[in-house]
């Protein structure tokens, strides 16, 4: 009986043993079936080519990093791996170092170009944008560079920074402030905008001793000195209204002006604008007969103001963008 198992047993084991040795066999076989392909020697080649290479050979690319080269230039193979010649299976990774060019590079010339345009060249060198310093010059425009350090030509490591000098444009000219007491409001703009000022605010405040609808107030105040740009800002002799205008920085405004008639009754006036095509209502109000009513549209937009009085279309101006 025990020679019987055994005898079982043995032949179990020899069943195992020979189909292990026709599966590694089949295995083997397999295996050496499966396409393979020779890598090709990378070092020294542009990143792109690489790519297109090794995706037509069925193979992947596995970018482990980059380095400063001194011999291979910049976007181009240093290290490969595995080394050219190598037998591998098609789908496998090739593993590449691409170069980041050489450590040192010479300094481009920065002047004379803006400092949007230089910090994008900076940056296509692996270079850095660092301090800057301002002077008015006559030379170079607003925001153009006017020296640099390092100087153009030298050179420096990748990564460092330029420092640079700005200009802010020609220095501003200034002047005495004219006098525009008891001046009209019209008269006043005019020669606000003649000598290159910018009209500001505008406020109303009356005084029985002096002319209605003139300049009683200017800041700055007459003889003082103002560079051009400058804000100026108004007080006019009228009694103080909802129309009254705050106009801040705008650069020119064109005057809309209509008196009320003669008579004994208020009238009812009513000023729409329409701008970019949206009728505005800009002023409605009961006035005095005889009294005065402004509206104020500034010059950069084009506008067409529609005057009524007590419900009666009476007037209509078109003010043109300049």
């Amino acid at each position: 009986m025990v020679k019987r198992i055994l005898k079982i047993l043995t032949l179990f084991i020899l069943f195992c043993l020979v189909a292990g040795i026709f599966a590694y066999f089949v295995l083997t076989l397999i295996i050496k079936s499966e396409d393979t392909v020779v890598v090709p020697d990378l070092v020294g080649k542009d990143v792109v080519e690489v790519l297109e290479l090794l995706s037509d050979m069925g193979l992947n690319t596995k970018v482990s990093g980059s380095e400063y080269s001194s011999n291979v230039p910049k976007k181009h193979i240093i290290v490969q791996e595995p080394e050219p010649g190598s037998e591998i299976k098609k789908g496998r990774d090739v593993k590449i170092i691409i170069s980041k060019g050489t450590q040192t590079i010479m300094m481009p010339n920065l002047k004379g170009l803006s400092i949007q345009k230089a910090n994008i060249l900076l940056e296509e060198n692996d270079l850095h944008g660092g301090s800057l310093s301002v002077t008015c010059s006559a030379v170079y425009k607003k925001d153009e560079i006017i020296a640099q350090v390092p100087s153009p030509g030298s050179m420096t490591r990748r990564g460092d920074h330029a420092d640079f000098l700005v200009s802010l444009g020609p220095r501003s000219r200034t002047y005495k402030m004219p006098d525009l007491m008891d001046l009209s409001i019209d008269d006043a703009i005019l020669l606000i905008e003649r000598n290159n000022l910018i009209l500001g605010e505008i406020k109303s405040l009356f005084d029985k001793d002096k002319h209605r609808n003139v300049i009683i107030g200017q800041e700055p105040m007459s003889g003082y000195l103002v560079v051009d740009g400058g804000i100026i800002n108004l007080v006019v002799n009228r009694k103080g209204r909802k129309d009254q205008a705050y106009l801040h920085g705008v650069n020119g405004i064109q005057l809309f002006k209509y008196r009320a008639g003669n008579g004994i009754l208020k009238r009812n006036i009513r000023i729409m604008v329409n701008c970019f095509g949206v009728l505005n209502n800009f002023f409605d109000e009961f006035v005095k007969p005889g009294e005065e009513v402004w509206v104020f549209i500034p010059k950069n937009i084009d506008a067409t103001v529609f005057l009524y009085e007590d419900d009666e279309l009476l007037k209509t101006q078109v003010f043109g963008a300049w």
